[in-house]
């Protein structure tokens, strides 16, 4: 694919990332991080944040299968799955996160159980979606060009 359209299908991709929610101004100020001195910077902190989140995703799974739920060690690992999504800016896992988190103060399992399908959806449709922008960044680097900046 020619170097301009890879560009303007990245600029296409990403905006529309913003629009629908998946990301916001958290993940501008990541990148922002990024320079020369560390090009890879927002792959290796956004990889990271998957690692995380899918061993919080089984552990809240084995956490609500127990015949006892644990509310405290179920709102622990949902704080700390919200934070991590608002710190890479995938909002909409965040904003799930909230309302799990209601839920767990309510002490509702059904409620908690139904929050971890939503979240575990939603972070595999962010996953994929920044995986797919990861590949476009290598396209157009790979064909000699720079990966447009948007703000």
């Amino acid at each position: 694919m020619e170097l301009g359209s890879l560009q303007r299908r990245y600029i296409d991709f990403t905006t529309a990332l913003f629009r629908e929610g998946f990301l916001d101004n958290q993940y501008t100020q990541l990148q922002q991080l990024q320079d020369e001195s560390n090009p890879e910077f927002v792959l290796e902190v956004v990889t990271l944040f998957f690692e995380d989140s899918e061993k919080l995703l089984d552990e809240l799974s084995r956490t609500l299968d127990q015949q006892v739920v644990d509310y405290k060690k179920v709102d622990a690992h949902v704080h700390q799955l919200k934070g991590s999504s608002a710190s890479i800016g995938a909002q909409r896992v965040k904003n799930v996160c909230m309302a799990f988190r209601n839920f767990c103060e309510e002490r509702n399992q059904e409620g908690c159980l139904r929050c971890l399908q939503q979240v575990r959806q939603e972070y595999f449709l962010v996953k994929s979606k920044l995986e797919t922008l990861f590949r476009l960044e290598k396209q157009i680097l790979a064909a000699g060009g720079s990966v447009p900046v948007l703000w």
